[in-house]
């Protein structure tokens, strides 16, 4: 898998741009804050001409609407506008497209694991929790749909601890791989 790993991120180096996509079931609350907040956080860091950022669902159920209107309140709240149009996940095309798939939960890893074709599609599958380095304990982000104001600001907080060490995670592997290189690290 590490190999796997350094390979991917040598071909992210020579194509100039990562690809990151979130999952979450319905793609109306978690995952369009995920990427709201990852765009954020790249854009702040100077970055956006490397990333390419998108998220889905798992399901259909919501495919063509705007997030949940208390994920965007709460959201606007901290200075994020979350307005993306919710999408379905789809094998064929998000596999190829995306070297990252980042899960929300186990649920929805089980959803991703099951269409991958290959060990390949697999090792791309990753969980937001294994980002949550300032909360151990948490083994997802659980779903605020069905809670209240402190449901949805949970998730945020989690979604931006979590894109903020993934995003570290990523710049730190991307510097790694430079080096061995043999390249400038900027």
């Amino acid at each position: 898998m590490e190999n796997r790993k350094r390979i991917m991120a040598k071909e992210n180096h020579e194509k100039k741009e990562i690809a990151l996509l979130f999952i979450c079931l319905g793609n109306i609350c978690r995952s369009p804050a995920a990427h709201a907040i990852m765009q954020r956080d790249v854009d702040e860091a100077g970055l956006s001409d490397r990333f390419f950022i998108d998220s889905a669902g798992i399901g259909p159920w919501h495919v063509g609407d705007l997030p949940d209107r208390r994920m965007r309140q709460h959201g606007a709240q901290r200075g994020l506008d979350i307005s993306h149009i919710a999408r379905q996940f789809n094998a064929k095309t998000d596999f190829r497209t995306f070297d990252r798939i980042v899960v929300m939960d186990e649920d929805n890893y089980r959803a991703i694991a099951s269409k991958a074709s290959s060990e390949a599609d697999r090792e791309k599958i990753i969980r937001m929790s294994d980002y949550l380095l300032d909360h151990p304990a948490a083994h997802s982000v659980p779903d605020p749909y069905y809670g209240d104001g402190s449901d949805f600001e949970l998730a945020l907080d989690l979604i931006e601890e979590g894109c903020r060490h993934l995003l570290a995670a990523i710049i730190k592997e991307e510097k790694r791989i430079k080096k061995e290189d043999g390249l400038a690290v900027d």
